[in-house]
């Protein structure tokens, strides 16, 4: 007969989940406070990198609820979807990593981004003499040999194995229910 534990926290599933939601929610507000307390611009593959933590904050949370409310199966499900998620972010900051490093070229929309024209007062040439390209394939931030791009890496593949963690934490645990009902 499955055993459930005393409490939702002491679950490895909500754990797990619980790891890959504090993780996710720090890296985000790191990614935030470069760009607006720091000054740094993200490129349009840094705003790219960002929607896994968009959309899997509130999964992880929404998976977190179902954990505790006994509702393991869904759980799972979503845990899962967010492990997938975060491991194709992972690959898309190691392409973004690659171009960094000129492994490989950066995609053409990166070279010619910027800040929008034809906004505010002024001719066309001074908005041009103004306006700061953001590169995709230039590191504006290192620390310890990685740059954003970089750290998103390390950070997403973190996330997704403790998101894929809690999903076989809860599918086990889900699993053990229902053996349990027969």
């Amino acid at each position: 007969m499955h055993q459930r534990p005393a409490s939702a926290t002491a679950d490895p599933a909500y754990k797990a989940g619980a790891i890959a939601l504090m993780l996710a929610i720090a890296a985000i507000a790191a990614a935030l406070a470069f760009q607006y307390i720091g000054g740094y611009a993200p490129c349009p593959l840094c705003l790219m990198e960002r929607y896994a933590y968009y959309a899997g904050i509130p999964l992880l949370f929404a998976a977190l609820v179902l954990v505790a409310t006994d509702r393991a199966g869904f759980a799972a499900a979503l845990f899962f979807l967010v492990a997938l998620a975060f491991l194709a972010n992972a690959g898309l900051g190691i392409y973004h990593a690659g171009a960094e490093w000129k492994f490989w070229p950066g995609p053409d929309t990166c070279a010619n981004a910027a800040a929008p024209l034809g906004a505010g007062g002024g001719g066309l040439l001074k908005q041009l003499e103004t306006t700061r390209v953001i590169r995709c394939d230039e590191a504006p931030w290192t620390f310890l040999g990685l740059s954003f791009a970089g750290w998103n890496v390390v950070t997403s593949f973190l996330i997704f194995v403790a998101a894929l963690q809690a999903a076989f934490a809860a599918s086990t645990a889900n699993l053990a229910r229902r053996m349990s009902e027969i």
